[in-house]
């Protein structure tokens, strides 16, 4: 993932599903934390719901396939 697309991915986790910074600070501190594995490493951590991880990937294939 780009540096201006990890952008967009934390703006969206941010503003849309309305997780909060210090979740995401905590996933981005993760130790094999990857742009790829943010997702995972949130729930992992119970920082995002089934839902919103459906939701996250949802949104990555939509921006994959743009």
């Amino acid at each position: 993932m780009k540096t201006e697309e990890l952008v967009q991915f934390l703006h969206y986790l941010q503003n849309d599903l309305t997780i909060p910074a210090a979740s995401l600070q905590i996933a981005l501190q993760h130790p094999e934390q990857t742009p790829n594995l943010l997702p995972i490493i949130l729930w992992q951590y119970g920082l995002v719901t089934l839902t919103q991880l459906d939701q996250i990937f949802d949104w990555l294939e939509h921006q994959v396939s743009d």
